[in-house]
């Protein structure tokens, strides 16, 4: 790479890029149903790597290895999603009783809002009907865009063990496009940025809906386990997830309690945790690995959320955190990296040359069969 590059050749490389950037991102959208099964398995393939390089040093065949952390990992998801439909089970058995307070509690709005803004009965049906249309569109298009989901979940484990056992035909590949080692550094680092952001988003998922979950029981919240551990689950999504996950405890106490301070009590329990969360445990755990300032963030969710919607929400800090590591080792394109990082200057981690070289090595000699 050259040390210095006049501002015209940036610019003109830039434009070319930008071209390059939307015809990607038009193949994303119009081939959705393919690229998102084979997104998560690649990012789920990252995170799987070290267990899987772990235990082909201890001479286990590369197959056997990765059919071992795959099912291990299906497990656990399996289990965790048993634990979500057990207390979706005793909130359904509640239902009849909440739709009744629900419908009391409508009424008492209404006869608040004729009392003081004056707006009768008709005109906030009127208003209601709107809403509630403009949510069932929205929901619609939401559904509609995890129609696929069990054809997803069917293809991911399939695209891993594939990706997972041909990763060395992937690898030399991109040694051949970047013979010189210190060129395909950037590669290692990605590894150390999806690793670092999926395995840390795990823990403080599991930290934050722990923490939930006892603040909602010390109030006394009906269901407590299960909101705590969908608004943890919810946190996938940066900050929008937990202004949702807060939402429906909160109705919750609305409609279970008689007294206002319940609902103001869980605001403070998911102001306290998101505190907790924003300055103490996601910096100890996930720390640099991202450091995408909130502007970059909240752009890229909101273009993900309208190319994917959902899932776009979910991979959308990852993929920026990989386009802020290939940027930053661009001579062209590096000033777009102060765009993205949350902190004063970006300098790639030159001392993972040696790991590249190391895993070459170990790949070179694990069995690929």
């Amino acid at each position: 790479m050259p040390e210095s590059v006049k501002p015209f050749d940036r610019l003109d490389y830039t434009y070319k890029l930008f071209v390059v950037v939307a015809l990607v991102i038009a193949v994303i959208v119009m081939a959705s149903d393919i690229f998102i099964p084979l997104a998560f398995a690649g990012l789920l393939s990252i995170v799987m790597l070290p267990f899987i390089k772990k235990m082909e040093r201890r001479k286990i065949p590369t197959w056997l290895s990765i059919s071992v952390v795959l099912c291990v990992t299906i497990v656990v998801l399996v289990v965790l999603v048993w634990i979500v439909v057990i207390q979706i089970g005793n909130l359904v058995r509640d239902l009849p009783d909440l739709e009744a307070r629900f419908t009391a509690l409508l009424n008492n709005i209404s006869h608040l809002i004729h009392r003081n803004l004056k707006i009768n009965r008709v005109e906030q049906n009127k208003m209601i009907e709107d809403g509630v249309r403009s949510v069932s569109t929205y929901l619609g298009n939401i559904l509609l865009s995890m129609s696929g989901t069990l054809s997803t979940i069917v293809q991911i484990p399939i695209y891993i063990f594939l990706i997972l056992i041909y990763r060395l035909k992937f690898k030399n590949f991109f040694i051949r496009m970047f013979p010189d080692n210190t060129e395909f550094v950037w590669k290692k680092e990605i590894e150390r940025v999806i690793q670092g952001y999926i395995l840390g988003l795990m823990l403080v998922t599991i930290i934050i809906s722990t923490m939930l979950s006892i603040g909602l029981l010390l109030i006394g919240i009906e269901h407590a386990i299960f909101f705590g551990i969908l608004a943890g689950m919810l946190t996938i999504i940066p900050y929008v997830g937990i202004i949702i996950g807060a939402s429906f405890p909160v109705l919750m106490a609305l409609l279970t309690k008689d007294s206002l301070w319940y609902p103001v009590g869980v605001v403070c329990v998911f102001v306290f945790v998101q505190f907790t969360e924003g300055n103490f445990i996601t910096p100890r755990i996930t720390g640099s690995r991202v450091s995408i300032n909130a502007l970059a963030a909240i752009i890229a969710l909101v273009i993900g959320g309208k190319l994917l919607g959902i899932v776009g929400m979910i991979l959308a800090v990852p993929a920026i955190g990989v386009l802020k590591v290939i940027l930053s080792h661009s001579s062209h394109l590096k000033p777009f990296v102060t765009l993205l990082e949350d902190k004063d200057g970006y300098e790639p981690d030159l001392t993972l040359v040696d790991e590249v070289v190391n895993d070459d090595v170990i790949d070179d000699h694990s069995n690929p069969s």
